[in-house]
């Protein structure tokens, strides 16, 4: 599009994954991906059909072209990069766009300039940016699960439970429901992270069904008062509780396979050493670390014991010091 100067009415693709996700007769699934390219730019997908090359006679004649015109002459070309091949194909296709054809004698380049440039519609104001495309289910917490990233974004919490449509690309996402698009974020690859809009979040930020850091609380106060404290903690660690929730419902959920009393002691230690996520508490539950006896504060041991020897024991005239050095 950028090297032709506009955009054309219509593209006639062969029917290759990248572009038809299901070929049919008369109406074809066209990749989302491929689809979103087709939107930005305003252009009508018109797949060939199965097995009818004819549909798309000027393509299969470029492909000749191109191996007969360019190819041959760079074949024996050794390139260190893709900047410099694209380069020398590029330089290679002006020379046989602007032959003199046989018949017409005119060049490809000049007919072109005549009878199709004015025909083209204008190029958009931004270049398209290649995205990638993912359908996710919105989670309870308002939020969805970009697995390249392992990050979340939020999403208005009216649309919690449904179906949406995630276009990425390196920058930013956007998510979409019944091609509206319902929320935008910049990308951010921390793992285990959150992107949160306020807007997003119900009014004071709290559920409008059924799960709430009241019932987190409750829950973790049948449990004990240490797991009390901890869901306390990890409640406060976000600016929106939604966001620590999953957290929440793995540690509490690990009574049920460790028991409560496992769990309550894990939660104590995970405490005293200051550690407020469910993969420190699973792991201290996974390798029986909540059964062993507290080994109290490294940091805080005696001034005073048999072990130390002061400026008395060194500078004691009456003593051996070899004698010293040996005991």
């Amino acid at each position: 599009m950028l090297y032709i100067g506009g955009v054309p009415k219509a593209i006639v693709p062969d029917c290759l994954k990248s572009a038809v996700t299901k070929s049919d007769k008369y109406e074809p699934d066209i990749n989302p991906e491929y689809y979103d390219f087709a939107r930005h730019y305003g252009i009508t997908i018109l797949p060939a059909r199965p097995y009818h090359p004819k549909d798309k006679a000027l393509v299969e004649n470029a492909v000749r072209i191109v191996y007969s015109w360019i190819f041959a002459k760079l074949r024996n070309m050794v390139f260190y990069s893709i900047d410099d091949l694209n380069k020398a194909i590029k330089d290679q296709l002006e020379i046989y766009n602007s032959k003199l054809m046989q018949r017409p004698k005119i060049s490809r380049r000049d007919l072109f300039n005549e009878t199709e440039k004015a025909l083209l519609a204008p190029l958009p104001a931004e270049r398209y940016e290649i995205k990638k495309y993912k359908r996710l289910k919105v989670q309870f917490n308002y939020h969805i699960y970009l697995n390249d990233d392992k990050h979340y974004y939020s999403v208005p919490y009216r649309f919690r439970g449904r179906h949406v449509d995630l276009f990425y690309t390196e920058n930013t996402v956007e998510i979409y429901e019944n091609n509206i698009r319902i929320a935008s974020h910049i990308r951010n690859r921390k793992p285990n992270g959150y992107t949160t809009h306020d807007e997003h979040m119900p009014e004071k930020h709290k559920f409008i069904t059924d799960w709430n850091p009241e019932r987190f609380l409750s829950w973790a106060r049948s449990i004990g008062k240490d797991t009390e404290r901890m869901i306390e903690i990890v409640l406060s660690l976000k600016k929106h509780p939604e966001q620590v929730y999953k957290t929440c419902l793995g540690i509490l959920n690990s009574a049920k396979k460790y028991g409560n009393e496992r769990l309550n002691r894990a939660c104590k230690r995970a405490l005293y050493y200051e550690c407020y996520s469910y993969r420190r508490i699973k792991n201290i539950l996974d390798n029986n670390i909540d059964d062993l006896e507290d080994q109290g504060d490294l940091f805080n041991l005696p001034t005073i014991h048999e072990n130390l020897r002061g400026y008395d024991y060194y500078n004691n005239t009456g003593g051996n010091s070899e004698q010293s050095v040996d005991n």
